[in-house]
């Protein structure tokens, strides 16, 4: 697995190589956005460690351009920063973070979190499956997913990696609520830190791609006090 790591302060920088190198990973690093932004396009990493305070783009920006142009990967990102305050943490999960922590860290919960980023690729190693209702469709085995639009058009839709897993888990079990413990459980696994209202962000940017009125949704409902619900029924 390949690592980007985006840090200006070589020796964070120089300890998170480290611990992952030991770990087995391969690891590049760069100390600003624009490289940042080069790198990925060249050696299309699986993972990005992403700071968000770096010289000439700062990491939102950087994540914002990496999640509408992914290329041949859709890379999971790690938000890092020194900023621990809660709006930070909204706003870096709102541009497509996967996840976040806040500085001074643990190598050791570093690594650990990163292990179980990568680990939800290695979870649908091995299906083939193909989920279908009335107005989507989804190929697990080659991860495309699309709509039927009025006339009857399909239209592609350009899903993240995690989105992707969100729109799968839901049509799995059309009908059935999620709580956000038990989306957690099926996407990231019991190796999960952080908030549990990530969910409500991937759930928030999932419904503008997926919804004719992401504010009024017709397909993923939140159930109030529960959690979210998947219904999609022959018009």
């Amino acid at each position: 697995m390949d690592i980007l790591i985006v840090e200006d302060e070589s020796e964070i920088s120089q300890l998170i190589q480290l611990y992952l190198e030991k770990e087995g990973f391969n690891c590049r690093t760069c100390r600003d956005g624009l490289t940042a932004i080069q790198l990925f396009q060249d050696h299309q990493p699986d993972l990005i460690i992403l700071d968000l305070m770096i010289p000439g783009m700062d990491g939102l920006e950087v994540c914002t351009r990496i999640r509408q142009k992914p290329g041949s990967k859709d890379p999971y990102i790690m938000m890092l920063t020194a900023k621990g305050e809660e709006i930070d943490r909204i706003i870096g999960l709102s541009t497509g973070a996967d996840d976040y922590m806040v500085k001074p860290f643990s190598p050791r919960e570093l690594v650990a979190r990163v292990r179980a980023l990568l680990r939800r690729t290695l979870r649908q190693g091995g299906q083939t499956r193909t989920f279908q209702t009335p107005h989507f469709s989804a190929d697990v085995d080659q991860r495309v997913a699309s709509r039927q639009i009025e006339g009857g058009e399909v239209e592609p839709l350009e899903l993240t990696t995690l989105e992707f897993d969100l729109l799968t888990t839901f049509m799995s079990y059309p009908g059935r609520v999620w709580n956000r413990t038990q989306l957690i459980e099926k996407l990231w696994g019991n190796d999960f830190f952080g908030d549990e209202r990530v969910v409500d962000t991937h759930v928030a940017r999932l419904r503008k791609k997926i919804e004719p009125d992401p504010a009024n949704p017709a397909f993923l409902k939140t159930v109030i006090g529960v959690g979210y619900k998947f219904e999609d029924v022959a018009s």
